[in-house]
């Protein structure tokens, strides 16, 4: 008869381990909602070096992207950052295509490689250009629809929300400032993650029995890290946190 190991595998974990899990989550989600984002890339990193298996990972990060995305929107809304003109012509495609992404089967490592270099190039940008701003512009309606098709596209595929592709091209298209691309993202993540929840779930997926003291860790997190990016950071400030972003998610992409 075959003995099953307590694994987590089968959403079990020492109370240890979940206290330094939880704490992870935490400080990942003050990263990255300082910037607009929710985390996915970070929380999957994590998972990954926890050995926990698919199943657990994509509906886990999900609803942690969820809910702290959902913060994050709410703080740069109301600091007034948000650009509706701005946000729906990227959004418009991107969570169909998302659907669409997350069927897709392609060679995975080849294709994190190609991801991580350029989110490691985005970084770069960031930390060794000139931090001085320029007047934002309007992107052409046609350049925005299609950026958000492909960047859904790439969000179904990676299973994040998206904000590690829009975030970089607003700014280094000059489409955005900092913290108009950090609310714009935020609401393009949330929109993004709760249509991979749904297909996840629609699959017979089930969260983990350990992810409410998760959800706490990440929305507390949340709450710091949009507050400190929406309301205290300057826009340098944001770009440098965007760059450390950047920097852990192409890493994360290339190494794993």
């Amino acid at each position: 008869m075959r003995t099953l190991r307590p694994s987590y595998t089968s959403h079990r974990m020492s109370p240890e381990l979940l206290l330094v899990f939880a704490a992870g989550i935490f400080l990942v989600a003050i990263l990255y909602s300082s910037v607009g984002h929710a985390g996915a890339s970070g929380y999957i990193a994590i998972m990954s070096l926890l050995s926990l298996s698919p199943a657990i990972i994509k509906p886990t990060a999900l609803s942690l992207n969820i809910l702290v995305a959902s913060i994050a929107t709410v703080q740069f809304v109301r600091a007034g950052h948000f650009s509706w003109p701005l946000f729906w012509p990227f959004a418009l495609l991107a969570v169909p295509f998302a659907f669409v992404g997350g069927y897709i089967d392609l060679p995975a490592h080849a294709f994190k490689v190609i991801v991580g270099i350029i989110l490691l190039y985005s970084a770069a940008r960031f930390l060794f250009a000139s931090q001085t701003e320029k007047p934002a512009t309007a992107p052409p309606r046609i350049a925005a629809l299609a950026a958000g098709a492909v960047i859904g596209l790439l969000s179904g595929l990676t299973g994040t929300g998206g904000g590690i592709f829009l975030t970089p091209l607003l700014l280094i298209m000059g489409w955005a400032h900092a913290k108009r691309a950090a609310a714009v993202s935020a609401l393009f993540i949330l929109l993004n993650s709760i249509a991979g929840l749904l297909g996840n779930l629609s699959s017979t997926k089930e969260l983990p029995s350990y992810i409410l003291p998760l959800l706490a860790a990440a929305g507390l997190g949340g709450l710091i890290g949009s507050y400190i990016g929406s309301r205290r950071l300057a826009q340098s400030g944001i770009k440098r946190f965007l760059a450390i972003v950047l920097l852990i998610a192409g890493m994360k992409l290339i190494l794993t």
